[in-house]
């Protein structure tokens, strides 16, 4: 008997009040409580092979691009990404979709008596992020999935995610971020983050600073793994720009694979095809022997890629962009792609960050090439007072070019008007809405319509 929608949608708030009392940002880095878990579960994590990926940038759209060239190859995936844009459903898919609102539920109503049993015995609460990766690799092993993508949620050995012993590794570029965890130096970052390979596997690793690159050779040596890096196995050999995304030509570790389009912008994005190709390639077997995997297939996985909120258009007239960028690192890389693929006669940047992010970092990066700065916070309670963040940016913009609007709507508003501040030639210009995950969560929010690439209850 199919339930109504009303009664899925009360218990499925429910369920979503139930996780966030577990604190969405706190943090408790033991991943023996999620492996206590899952073998209470009957650990499911080991009902399918693999892939997981680690790194301080480009992670997810990385597990998206891996997600579907699998899935190209006829594959039944399931996917953990996070944080999400929407709604958590996001963090749990298969075969390419979230899971459904009651699937959602029914499925934290397996694990969560095994949490509070947990819970009472150690005295203190499993995590949001925990029980999210509980649930997502338990809803793997219930579809069944043939092959698990998953993200690293925070930083990689004590990782709720760590419990995977994956065959397959990904590390994407790292950089300085959440440096109050992980450590003050690229060396330390580092070594936390390689803590997911292990004995056997394979490494698929993006091009690294030698800061960087040391702990991961020293790890791959220790677990004796196998690495095949960017910019020697594997790689970007050419990139044109091209409408609606970018063609590419890729060295993978089976051979060249030519004329793919991507329907994504930025030099980072085409490096975040080539490391997901050679992850795929890895994980079918592929390269071993100089095998390389059907073209046209790859085309297809490549071309029918999506990853909202990175460098996303949501409106035109003026072109509107909302991108997740969070820190320096992958300022650099939106700024980069900005510069190369769009056209902006005047561009808008409205800009809110996390009290705890390098805000000047992102602002200096911005700041050549944004003609004005539109300072806000978002819904985060984490978020930085936009007062704060119009001080910092004062510092770096010229007075006139900042602005403080501390309701994003109100910011969108004033970045729209000033962009069309030319009656004498309006068109041309672009705004861009950025510098939190949770900032393109928001603005996503406002600006994308219900069912069209969002998920609105």
């Amino acid at each position: 008997m199919t339930r109504p929608a009303a009664d899925i949608n009360d218990e499925f708030a429910r369920v979503e009040a139930e996780l966030a009392r577990r604190g969405y940002g706190r943090m408790d880095f033991d991943v023996s409580r999620v492996a206590a878990l899952l073998d209470l579960l009957g650990s499911p994590q080991r009902a399918y092979p693999a892939i997981h990926i680690a790194g301080t940038n480009g992670k997810t759209s990385t597990a998206r691009m891996v997600d579907s060239l699998l899935r190209a190859h006829g594959l039944r995936t399931g996917s953990y990404t996070s944080p999400y844009l929407t709604n958590v459903r996001e963090q749990i898919s298969i075969d390419g979709a979230p899971v459904d609102e009651e699937r959602f539920v029914a499925i934290y109503r397996e694990v969560e008596p095994v949490a509070r049993y947990l819970d009472e015995r150690a005295g203190d609460g499993l995590t949001y992020f925990d029980m999210t990766t509980c649930m997502a690799l338990s809803a793997f092993a219930d579809a069944p999935v043939d092959v698990a993508v998953v993200e690293v949620g925070l930083g990689g050995a004590e990782d709720s995610t760590n419990v995977l012993q994956a065959g397959t590794v990904v590390v994407t570029p790292i950089g300085l971020d959440h440096t109050e965890w992980l450590g003050e130096s690229l060396e330390e970052i580092a070594s936390v983050k390689i803590g997911i390979l292990h004995k056997g596997a394979t490494l698929i690793c993006a091009i690294q600073e030698p800061e960087a690159m040391a702990p991961i050779l020293s790890r791959c040596a220790e677990v004796d793994a196998t690495i095949a890096r960017e910019g020697h196995e594997f790689g970007v050999l050419r990139r044109s720009l091209a409408v609606g995304g970018q063609l590419l030509s890729l060295q993978g570790l089976g051979g060249t694979y030519d004329e793919i389009f991507l329907p994504l912008h930025g030099a980072h994005q085409a490096q975040n095809a080539a490391v997901a190709l050679a992850a795929v390639e890895a994980f079918l077997g592929a390269g071993a022997s100089t095998r390389q995997l059907d073209p046209e297939v790859v085309r297809e996985g490549f071309a029918a890629v999506t990853s909202p909120g990175r460098l996303e258009r949501v409106r035109t007239a003026p072109t509107i962009l909302v991108d997740a960028a969070h820190n320096p690192h992958g300022m650099a890389a939106t700024v980069a792609a900005l510069q190369e693929e769009f056209a902006f006669r005047r561009l808008i940047a409205v800009v809110g960050v996390l009290d705890d992010k390098d805000a000047p970092g992102m602002l200096e990066l911005l700041e050549p090439i944004a003609d004005a700065v539109v300072c806000t916070r978002n819904s985060s309670a984490r978020s930085m007072p936009a007062e704060r963040l119009g001080e910092i940016a004062a510092g770096i913009f010229d007075a006139e070019r900042v602005r403080v609007e501390p309701s994003l709507p109100d910011a969108i508003e004033t970045a729209v008007a000033l962009a069309e501040a030319d009656a004498d030639e309006p068109t041309g210009s672009g705004i861009v809405i950025t510098g939190s995950v949770v900032t393109a969560a928001d603005a996503r929010a406002l600006l994308v319509p219900a069912g069209k690439g969002r998920d609105r209850r």
